[in-house]
């Protein structure tokens, strides 16, 4: 299992858009993209954004779903066109904002 990673420090562009992006949850872990940590990258430009996104597993059922309700958040926060990527990185709990909740076991 890969070590947490650092702190991220955002912008507060950055943080905005995070934070609109939490209304995106993951009806099968209750949680939302961002504190399972699915949002990797954010490219904001004043005329798209580009989000590059995981899902937490590669075959997830609600993917489609998910990506659709992030771009749309990310629009409606922005007003610009957001462009969302693949990306092919693969999920751990170690990614999730603040590690895995303790009732999970993990470590």
């Amino acid at each position: 299992m890969a070590e947490p990673a650092e702190e991220q420090v955002y912008t507060e562009e950055e943080q905005a858009l995070r934070d609109a992006l939490r209304s995106v949850m993951d009806p099968e872990l209750g949680m939302s993209v961002v504190e399972l940590g699915l949002i990797r990258k954010l490219n904001i430009q004043p005329d798209l954004t580009e989000l590059t996104v995981i899902m937490t597993t590669p075959f997830c059922p609600y993917g489609p779903a998910i990506i659709e309700q992030m771009r749309r958040a990310a629009e409606k926060h922005l007003k610009t066109p957001v462009k969302l990527i693949l990306g092919m990185e693969m999920w751990e709990p170690s990614m999730m904002e603040g590690g895995p909740p303790a009732e999970w076991g993990l470590f």
